[in-house]
């Protein structure tokens, strides 16, 4: 069963193709975390927050994710971090064209 990580925190920026160049490198240093299948990264310029949505093979690869980028953001001065992790239905998901399935 798959593991959903969501999390969201405060940031003042970079948002839209600024942020794009700012973080391409972890974008792709994520890639390489175990269980990772995809992540969606989410901005809101308006309410000056950030985040993104991870689908991970187990619920201890999330967490274990969760626990090293949580300390990465309070490093960084990032402060008030949300963050949750769901077991993914994936039968229902399936009739919404959820992409959870493995490759």
């Amino acid at each position: 069963m798959p593991y959903l990580l969501q999390v969201d925190f405060p940031m003042p920026g970079p948002f839209g193709a600024a942020m794009v160049q700012a973080f391409t490198d972890l974008a792709h240093s994520i890639n390489q975390e175990p269980g990772m299948r995809w992540k969606i990264w989410t901005e809101n310029a308006q309410a000056q927050e950030a985040g993104g949505v991870y689908l991970f093979d187990t619920q201890e690869q999330a967490q274990a994710y969760l626990n090293m980028h949580s300390q990465r953001l309070t490093q960084a001065g990032v402060r008030d971090i949300r963050s949750r992790i769901f077991a993914v239905n994936e039968a229902l998901t399936a009739i919404n064209h959820g992409p959870v399935t493995t490759a």
